[in-house]
Formats: structure tokens, sequence, C-alpha cells
């Protein structure tokens, strides 16, 4: 299992649902305060919910580690509470490790790309222990894949995942 937010969901989970090990992808809620939030009430920001995408994996397939690689391909760590056009602390980066070994891989894979220079500013992404995770309301499952010809979609996710195909064509369900 592993639980990330980096930006809007419909991010994440249309980009992580092309890895090839992935079982399961679903949008939600994590960080906040009170149980069982809705939509609504995460984008006020009021919540301390962050959008969030939480995941099932099979480890002989691909690892944590090439997870966090990805995610961290796929969204800017280094914006406080922000991605792109999506501000609030909604759309903060996180990783909720589930135990001591996703908290070190994490810690390392932070560490890695600091060292390679990779990013001009500081990396701001959270790492905190999962606590609870609320899944995200039905009309937001698979929302790229239903909804391909919105303007957030296009302007926003397709790039996303143009640049997956560009970089990690090894690790994909269908190359």
């Amino acid at each position: 299992m592993a639980t990330l937010a980096g930006g809007c969901f419909w991010c994440l989970e249309a980009v992580l649902n092309e890895l090839k090990g992935l079982e399961r992808v679903e949008s939600g809620y994590a960080g906040g305060n009170n149980a069982n939030p809705t939509y609504e009430q995460v984008s006020t920001g009021n919540t301390g919910h962050a959008e969030t995408i939480q995941l099932s994996f099979d480890p002989l397939t691909i690892s944590y580690k090439e997870i966090l690689t990805v995610f961290f391909a796929m969204h800017d760590p280094t914006t406080l509470n922000r991605q792109g056009n999506d501000v609030g602390t909604q759309y903060r980066s996180i990783i909720f490790y589930h135990d001591a070994n996703q908290k070190a891989v994490a810690e390392d894979t932070m560490d890695e790309l600091i060292k390679e220079g990779i990013y001009d500013r500081p990396i701001v992404t959270e790492l905190q222990p999962f606590k609870a995770f609320y899944k995200a309301e039905e009309y937001h499952d698979n929302y790229y894949k239903r909804h391909p010809d919105q303007p957030y979609c296009q302007l926003v996710i397709a790039p996303k995942i143009d640049k997956l195909y560009e970089r990690f064509k090894d690790k994909l369900k269908t190359p």
C-alpha cells in the first residue's frame, strides 16, 4: 500500500493507473482533521486534508522506490501548497508512509533528488505517518479516462501522461 498527495488527485490517478504492478488506485483525502470529508469541504482548504491517491501494488513488479520516482517526476515537489494553478493546502505534496521502511525509502529518495540537483528550489514534500484515507466521491474515479476532452484534462493531465510515456516506458502496462 502507498498513499501519496501531489496536487490534483485526478492527475496522480491518471498517471499511476498506467504503471505495471499497480493493482488498485483510488482518489481520496488524507492528512486532515475530520473523518469522511467531502470534496466540497476539502476544496475550501480548511479541513487540513490533501487530495490524495492510495494504491495497492505488487512489489515483485514495481517497488515503492520506483513509485516514488514516478511520483516526484509527475509533480513539482518544490511548490508549497500548490501545483500549477491549483492553489491551497489541499494540493500540497505529501508522502504518507505506512511503516518505517517506507519512511526510510522516502527520505532516501528525497535525499538523492537533492544531491542530484534535480530542482532549483528546496523540496517541500511533507513526510507523515499514515493515519486514515477517505475515498473520494465516485464521480472522481477514473476522471481522466471518463473525461479526456475536458479542458483541465487536456491542459494539465494529458501533458503529464505524455511525460510518463516518454520517461518511464519500461514501467507502463501498455507501452
